[in-house]
């Protein structure tokens, strides 16, 4: 199990994946928000060898720009990513719609002599994208708005205790303040009669082999911060400074167009759902900025605990230089 810190894991490092000398390499670049994912990325594009593809529930949406960290024009110019402005924030896009995309734009890719490198903080994509997917209910608008019902009666948490009454698992798994995936997990079972987690565990054996029916080799390498703390200060500055680019008026134009609410996953991206709530009055300025910046540290509380849990997966730490290094000789080790 791989460490969650650059310090801890430059103590103990855990053994150097090695790409599959038949497939050709994917290179999965993870990590938790604001640890610098992209500028790897980008650095790894300067070598000529790769081309980008967005692993990011946010970024497909078409005017999700500040408060998603989505490169600014100039900078897509250069370094130009898929899967970025693919959807209109009223069209909901899913884990299923992703690995199709991506299975799409790696072939593309590889046709094109180049390395596939994804890159984002999506786990549950990267997740989709190996092990493929349980075949799980549709969405339900009505058992939506059941669930949220009782959220607005009761309060998320007693949302959350409903759920670990039906899927105890789950809601080990999800935290109380995570809407979004709280009422995914209740939609599944009370569509289908069955646990998210059961269903999961029947497609279980299968997941296991489909990445070994990829026909690439999907190579996982995180940036780990060096410090928690660090982490959480770099998340207070970064939303400081969205909040200085435009972040609220770039929510006010979502909320002008009037086909959408807080009910889709677009809006319901951190910092998105509660700029959202202050436009509608149920937050103050600085209650909003409070809420999202906490919102934001459990993201990547959440992300760090994905990668705790990732079978393969190499930790970036130390210089740029070092981790372009190690990348490369990954893609190298093909020819051997």
């Amino acid at each position: 199990m791989p460490s969650t810190s650059c310090s801890s894991a430059a103590s103990s490092s855990p053994p150097a994946v090695t790409a599959s000398a038949d497939k050709p390499p994917v290179i999965c670049l993870m990590g938790p928000t604001a640890v610098g994912k992209t500028a790897l990325a980008q650095a790894l594009h300067e070598s000529g060898r790769f081309q980008l593809v967005s692993v990011d529930s946010a970024q497909v949406y078409r005017g999700m720009d500040i408060g998603t960290g989505k490169p600014d024009a100039a900078t897509l110019a250069r370094y130009p990513h898929r899967l970025i402005d693919i959807r209109d924030p009223a069209d909901p896009y899913s884990a299923a719609d992703f690995r199709a995309d991506a299975l799409r734009e790696i072939a593309t890719i590889q046709r094109a002599g180049s390395v596939p490198l994804l890159v984002g903080g999506t786990m549950l994509y990267f997740k989709a994208l190996r092990d493929g997917l349980a075949d799980m209910p549709a969405a339900d608008p009505g058992v939506r708005r059941r669930i949220e019902a009782r959220a607005a009666a009761d309060g998320w948490p007693a949302v959350h205790a409903w759920l670990a009454e039906v899927d105890p698992a789950a809601a080990t798994r999800i935290h109380p303040n995570d809407p979004q995936r709280l009422q995914r997990a209740l939609e599944v079972y009370l569509l289908s009669g069955r646990s998210m987690t059961v269903l999961h565990g029947d497609s279980g054996p299968a997941a296991k082999e489909s990445d070994k029916s990829l026909p690439f080799s999907l190579g996982f390498f995180a940036i780990q911060p060096p410090d928690r703390t660090v982490l959480h200060e770099k998340i207070a500055v970064r939303f400081k400074q969205m909040l200085r680019d435009g972040f609220v008026e770039e929510v006010q134009a979502m909320h002008r167009r009037g086909d959408l609410s807080e009910s889709l996953p677009s809006i319901k991206s951190v910092g998105y759902r509660q700029i959202w709530q202050y436009l509608e009055g149920h937050l103050d300025y600085d209650g909003m900025m409070e809420r999202s910046i906490i919102a934001t540290r459990q993201l990547a509380k959440r992300q760090l605990t994905w990668l705790r849990g990732w079978e393969d997966l190499q930790i970036l730490c130390g210089p740029r230089a070092q981790s372009i290094a190690t990348i490369l000789k990954y893609v190298e080790s093909t020819a051997t």
